[in-house]
């Protein structure tokens, strides 16, 4: 039987820990000592963040990272894609019968 550990830092300690390491003006090891944990610990933090796991860092500042969102956002960017092919085809298409009419 394993035990499970309960987490020494809050979410939202953790979270904070991420986001001070991502400003341009600091690096990972000036945040983790100033906060008195390991840079290794931070980049953990940040790569279980960037995994989105369903239970730890779905949403940050507001903005919602959860799996189902990011499928959405997926579709969203694969339609772009498809719409910007139309456009550009159609652009071709245009300049064509354009030049014919001359």
């Amino acid at each position: 039987m394993s035990k499970q550990r309960k987490s020494a830092y809050t979410e939202e300690f953790r979270k904070e820990a991420v986001r001070l390491s991502q400003l341009p003006d600091r690096t990972a090891t000036q945040v983790a000592k100033q906060l008195g944990v390991s840079a290794q610990q931070i980049a953990n933090w940040k790569r279980q963040f960037t995994r989105l796991s369903d239970k730890q860092f779905n949403t940050l500042e507001g903005i919602d990272y959860s799996k189902q969102e990011t499928k959405e956002m997926q579709q969203l960017k694969l339609e772009n894609m498809r719409l910007k092919e139309e456009l550009e085809f159609l652009k071709k298409v245009s300049a064509y019968f354009a030049k014919r009419q001359e």
